[in-house]
């Protein structure tokens, strides 16, 4: 029997092989934005910790990533190659060494930023600004469970 409206969900498929076949189309179109930066998804969250909230440890950038802190050496390091990253000694204890954006990493963020609005917009442009909304409070009731 076919769906009553579109957008209705065949009932041999469930609501989380919906949900994961999107969350999969999301996954494969940020990676082609992301290519001609060369960088990965893993690189994109440490670049908008850093952006969001300024020079860090390497310690606390691990602990907000939720990586362990070689895997976040590793990412600094592919960052501080491209330039987008740099390291310079923590004032406040001369043995430790803080990560920070530098101008070209500020101006790779925002290019991202502006191909992801667009990616952003094919994927969800579809959807009325209702329905938009609607979805962006049920997703963050997943992210966020009480």
């Amino acid at each position: 029997m076919p769906p009553d409206r579109p957008g209705d969900q065949d009932s041999s498929e469930s609501l989380s092989e919906i949900f994961w076949s999107v969350a999969r189309q999301l996954r494969g179109a940020s990676q082609e934005t992301l290519a001609p930066w060369d960088i990965t998804p893993a690189h994109l969250r440490a670049l908008r910790t850093l952006g969001h909230h300024g020079a860090m440890r390497l310690s606390d950038l691990s602990g907000r990533l939720h990586i362990a802190p070689r895997s976040a050496t590793e990412v600094v390091d592919a960052l501080e190659s491209r330039g987008l990253v740099g390291r310079r000694p923590d004032p406040g204890d001369r043995r430790a060494t803080l990560v920070e954006m530098t101008e070209h990493g500020a101006e790779v963020m925002s290019a991202i930023r502006a191909a992801r609005g667009n990616d952003a917009e094919r994927a969800f442009g579809r959807l009325s600004p209702a329905d938009r909304a609607e979805l962006a409070r049920i997703l963050g009731q997943l992210r966020d469970p009480a």
